[in-house]
């Protein structure tokens, strides 16, 4: 088996401290998208950004990178104050960027033509970085003529042809169907361990749990609103790794385990065991009740049985960790499921839930809703206190973008408007832009 590289990671290539990343929403008001975040990525190592979506992972990349200036933070590059696009970094991104006019072997070019580099030598750096990615043959295809996996393969060639030192990677094969995204992922492994890619190290952000426990070497976890650094993580298996080996299996849950207990509002116990309420400025994911219910009823049936290790349920549904912590996650808000330790849990209400006929679910959906979920109870405050028993959506939308960004205060509200609906709490007309009360018979 092959020792993974960074056991002689040395040189520190970027040093990042104590950066904070907001955006103004308006005078006397930001929205904080990173806090406080310090890392350092060297030499001779694959290094993971984890972390659910939104929480920052891309910005911070795109910091690194130069793109982007910090709101506040130190950013080096090779011991040098970092103050715009650096030289000797490349990036592949989630998307494939490429030029539709030109082919496979001017798009690779095009970054050595803009750094002056003579056409010579990039028909040769291009042609070996095409050979490298695996592509031979197509240099003069143009991307429409190429497959999904094809064009990703471009664009780590476009990457790798700068021979730079550190290159970024924002998640790369996201974008791709599962086998072809597992086919390119092996790949670039292979050259990695195999001192084939003219790169001194790599950065990649992801969401997936198990890509990050294949390819890197440390995975720095991050949490969420804003997004921190919330544990790092050294993975000293030896390429290749097994995923059903035992030692890869037990990483995998323990980082499962790591993001679904977080100091977060409605989101998952504290140390303690006391959690948290879901506040009225609390962030809520667009999980539908269908989706909710039909969580519940897996979970309440064999195999399970009230109980189910989430990496386990995640892959017998199908679903990548990402898709499955929103959903488990809203589930332990409204008191139907627990979530410890990398288990979900189903509560005494989650089965009463999944026992019932619909109007009684909709019932206990409500209760479960006001009680543990203070925006709808304050969207019902206030229509109960209203003579009219009306409120425009601007009355909340306003209030949740004094702590939140305005897609996230959209995202919130049309998920509090689908919950309410559904639980008979209040109604809302989208020609009107109107909440009110139901009305009774």
């Amino acid at each position: 088996m092959l020792e993974t590289r960074s056991a002689g990671a040395g040189t520190p290539l970027v040093e990042v401290s104590h950066v904070v990343q907001s955006f103004r929403k308006s005078d006397n008001n930001r929205y904080l998208v990173l806090d406080d975040v310090s890392l350092t990525i060297r030499e001779g190592e694959i290094v993971g950004l984890l972390g659910r979506s939104g929480s920052g992972k891309s910005t911070l990349l795109r910091i690194i990178s130069g793109l982007v200036p910090p709101y506040a933070g130190d950013v080096r590059w090779l011991g040098e104050p970092v103050t715009g696009p650096c030289k000797g970094l490349s990036m592949v991104f989630q998307t494939f960027a490429l030029f539709p006019w030109l082919t496979v072997q001017q798009n690779v070019e095009i970054g050595l033509e803009a750094l002056g580099v003579d056409a010579a030598e990039r028909l040769r750096r291009a042609e070996e970085a095409i050979d490298l990615i695996g592509l031979g043959g197509f240099e003069n295809a143009y991307p429409k003529e190429l497959s999904g996996g094809m064009r990703q393969r471009v664009g780590f060639a476009r990457a790798l042809v700068v021979h730079p030192r550190l290159m970024l990677m924002d998640e790369p094969f996201s974008a791709l169907d599962v086998l072809t995204a597992e086919t390119l992922r092996t790949d670039i492994i292979d050259l990695w361990t195999e001192g084939r890619l003219p790169i001194k190290s790599i950065l990649i952000v992801t969401h997936n749990i198990e890509e990050a426990v294949l390819m890197c070497d440390r995975v720095m976890i991050f949490s969420s609103n804003p997004g921190r650094v919330a544990y790092e993580m050294p993975i000293t298996l030896a390429h290749p790794r097994d995923r059903l080996a035992p030692e890869f299996r037990a990483l995998v849950e323990d980082i499962y385990a790591r993001m679904t207990n977080r100091d977060a509002p409605g989101a998952a116990p504290s140390p303690g065991g006391q959690r948290t309420e879901a506040g009225i400025a609390t962030a809520l994911e667009p999980v539908t009740t269908n989706i909710m219910a039909g969580l519940l009823e897996e979970l309440a049936d064999a195999p399970y049985d009230g109980r189910a290790d989430l990496p386990a349920l995640a892959d017998s549904l199908n679903l990548s960790g990402d898709a499955l912590f929103p959903i488990a996650e809203t589930l332990q808000m409204l008191r139907f499921a627990e979530v410890t330790q990398g288990d979900i849990i189903l509560t005494p209400e989650g089965r009463a839930f999944v026992q019932a006929d619909v109007e009684p679910r909709k019932a206990q959906f409500a209760k479960q809703l006001l009680a543990h979920v203070a925006l709808a109870a304050h969207i019902r405050r206030v229509l109960d206190e209203r003579p009219s028993h009306k409120a425009p959506y601007f009355r909340f939308s306003e209030e949740l973008e004094d702590h939140m960004s305005e897609e996230f205060a959209e995202r919130t509200l049309r998920t509090v408007i689908a919950w309410g609906r559904y639980g008979e709490v209040f109604s809302y007309d989208e020609k009107t832009q109107q909440f009110s009360l139901e009305e009774e018979d």
